[in-house]
């Protein structure tokens, strides 16, 4: 998995590619801990995001709950494969994702 992480004022849109899973997810949950304080909106760009397992989920949902009292969180260019995991937990209702 790679992240990269572009900060634009107090807007961060990190882009995810590769796999999200048991393995990788930490090095999610380093990079969102190393966000600025400053930071109120955050994007996840998952437009070469290939797979997301549970523990990839517990990543994106720490990263909502942290967004939630700010500007916001979303996740843009998502795949069919991936948006069905999102829609299977029903995160889809609480969580702003946009397909490819």
């Amino acid at each position: 998995m790679e992240i990269i992480t572009k900060t634009e004022g107090n807007k961060a849109t990190m882009e995810i590619s590769g796999w999200l899973d048991t393995q990788t997810a930490p090095q999610l949950g380093e990079a969102l801990s190393g966000l600025d304080d400053s930071i109120t909106s955050l994007v996840f760009d998952f437009t070469n995001l290939e797979y997301i397992s549970s523990a990839g989920l517990r990543q994106v949902i720490v990263a909502y709950k942290k967004m939630a009292q700010k500007d916001g969180f979303k996740i843009i260019n998502v795949s069919d494969e991936v948006y069905d995991v999102f829609s299977l937990t029903g995160f889809d209702s609480k969580i702003d994702i946009q397909k490819k």
